[in-house]
């Protein structure tokens, strides 16, 4: 039987976890857990917790799209999550839904209702029954994939994981049958995920359908214009971190996130002080070696004071270290920043 936790996930015992609970997101509630942002005096974005796993080079991977396990326990996928909130269920018990159906196509059918009427009083030909059996398979055969499509809603609200949430500006991803998130999700391993896309780009409409019908969506987003033009002198844009977890939190309901990569994004989340300070708390695994040049990097961006002088582009305070197995597990939050919006 397989694992409703991934494979790299970590596995803290209770004698050791008393060090990291400080800096994750508070367990959720039956009150908490029951409201829908905005509330008055409630957050108007998630817990955010930044987590990746880097060698002594400070490198992600050794190159751009190129996997590398890097420490022996990678994931740190330790109740930090997307918790959305649980919709309830009340009401009677409604009648057949293929009554329901037919009975509503016969409204605009004279023919249909006429067979109806037959087929009741039993006064329809074996024939004329076939040709009523018809609409009614087809009804089947659609509520049975709804059906099926149900079951696969309910079991992710129960699931024990973090929902995935993919920063796609260009929307390069589509969804696809065979993708490995959407077998996932099939299988009752993961929950489908919210892809994060520009205003400007519109992904295909068959893509759109099939994350829909496995719990997702694509969230649209305006972008900013950035102050350095990329490699071909064109004026590059992005998104603003404050509107996406705005919205994660306002629209989705989502009270905690963990951003583990790539390298891009964190380094932009680390670059400029008005998103660093939207971090709550960082966890990093340190791992015993080098992968040398040419590979994916921590690196913020250099900051320099009011002299022009280089000053480091940021630290972390309330600082914690623990070993586990070769690797260090490293806990903190971003130096002098206020958290309060």
């Amino acid at each position: 039987m397989s694992s409703l936790y991934p494979p790299d996930t970590l596995h803290f015992p209770p004698s050791s976890q008393p060090f990291l609970e400080p800096y994750l997101p508070p367990l959720p509630t039956a009150e908490n857990t029951s409201k829908v942002y905005p509330q008055e005096n409630e957050p108007t974005r998630p817990f955010t917790t930044l987590t990746f796993a880097t060698s002594l080079d400070s490198s992600l991977s050794l190159a751009p799209g190129v996997g590398t396990a890097i420490a022996d326990n990678p994931g740190l996928n330790c109740r930090i999550e997307g918790a959305g909130g649980y919709e309830g269920q009340t009401g009677e018990k409604s009648a057949d839904p293929v009554i329901q159906t037919l009975a509503q196509d016969a409204k605009s059918n004279p023919e249909l209702k006429d067979l109806m009427e037959r087929a009741c009083a039993r006064m329809a030909s074996k024939g004329e029954l076939q040709t009523f059996q018809n609409p009614i398979d087809q009804i089947k055969d659609k509520q049975d994939v709804d059906d099926e499509e149900m079951i696969i809603r309910k079991r992710q609200e129960k699931l024990h994981q973090p929902r995935p949430i993919i920063i796609d500006p260009k929307a390069r991803w589509v969804p696809q049958e065979t993708s490995k998130i959407i077998e996932l999700v099939r299988q009752g391993r993961g929950k489908a995920p919210f892809v994060i896309i520009a205003k400007s780009t519109s992904p295909p409409q068959h893509g759109r359908d099939l994350l829909e019908k496995y719990g997702g969506k694509f969230i649209a987003l305006d972008t900013v214009a950035s102050d350095i033009n990329d490699e071909n002198g064109e004026t590059h844009r992005h998104f603003d971190w404050h509107d996406i977890l705005h919205v994660l939190a306002t629209k989705e309901n989502i009270r905690s996130i963990m951003i583990e990569g790539g390298g891009s994004i964190i380094n932009s989340l680390l670059s400029e002080q008005k998103f660093s300070g939207l971090i709550d708390s960082v966890i990093v695994t340190i791992a015993p070696t080098w992968l040398g040049q040419g590979g994916v990097v921590v690196s913020p961006k250099r900051r320099v004071d009011e002299h022009g002088y280089a000053i480091p582009a940021s630290r972390l305070t309330d600082v914690k270290w623990y070993p586990f197995g070769e690797d260090v597990v490293l806990c903190g939050r971003i130096q002098g920043l206020d958290r309060s919006t």
